[in-house]
């Protein structure tokens, strides 16, 4: 471990906010990683509240269980279950509203991660630059003889390289699959509120019309 550290102390002042950047990177990915759970979003009780659906008495037990776990999934529910008494039109314009402002909270922390993937490589290439300015510095000095005098140079160009894509390319990895993490579960939302909306008009249609919405 010592001897990482000081091989990363040769990458020069560029190493700083590299580091910084890694450290965030991995602080998003652990609270993306627990946020973005199936279980913890698409909660099942829900999904069986809703399945459950086949009067008026059961509307309000699914809003009482979407109130005792709130989250993305049951704001989107509690949305159509509050509005049940708006027009058709009107109350899907409300679930459709609700869904994009929890779309953004299944979203959180993704934009840092692509920076990140986008700003890393940049770092390292800017920490090369450096480096190779360096070595040319110390090259018109005292010539290219003294090769211990430009390994100095060379190997910070060549560390910081080497930490920008490292930092970089798990944070492209990161933001690409909790991105189709949160597009599924974005789906998945979709699917249940569209049968929490059947069942609401079969409800309200009386019970002749529940068999068509199951």
């Amino acid at each position: 471990m010592t001897e990482i550290f000081a091989e990363l102390q040769k990458g020069g002042i560029v190493m700083i906010p590299l580091l910084a950047a890694s450290v965030l990177g991995l602080a998003v990915f652990i609270e993306r990683l627990a946020a973005l759970r199936r279980r913890k979003v698409i909660v099942p009780e829900i999904v069986s509240a809703i399945g459950r659906i086949e009067d008026a008495d059961d509307l309000r037990v699914a809003e009482r269980i979407c109130e005792a776990n709130p989250g993305a999934f049951a704001g989107v529910v509690l949305a159509a279950l509050r509005n049940r008494g708006l027009p058709r039109d009107e109350q899907r314009e409300v679930v459709l509203d609700q869904g994009r402002q929890e779309v953004r909270s299944l979203e959180r922390g993704l934009v840092v991660l692509e920076t990140i993937a986008s700003v890393g490589p940049l770092l390292g290439l800017m920490g090369t630059v450096i480096g190779m300015v360096k070595v040319f510095n110390v090259i018109s000095r005292v010539g290219i003889g003294q090769a211990n005098i430009l390994s100095g140079g060379i190997s910070e160009a060549l560390i910081t390289t080497v930490t920008g894509l490292a930092v970089g390319i798990p944070a492209l990895v990161a933001y690409n699959y909790f991105t189709s993490r949160a597009e599924g579960l974005v789906l998945d939302i979709e699917k249940h509120t569209t049968s929490l909306m059947h069942r609401m008009r079969a409800v309200a249609g009386g019970n002749g019309e529940m068999q068509d919405a199951v």
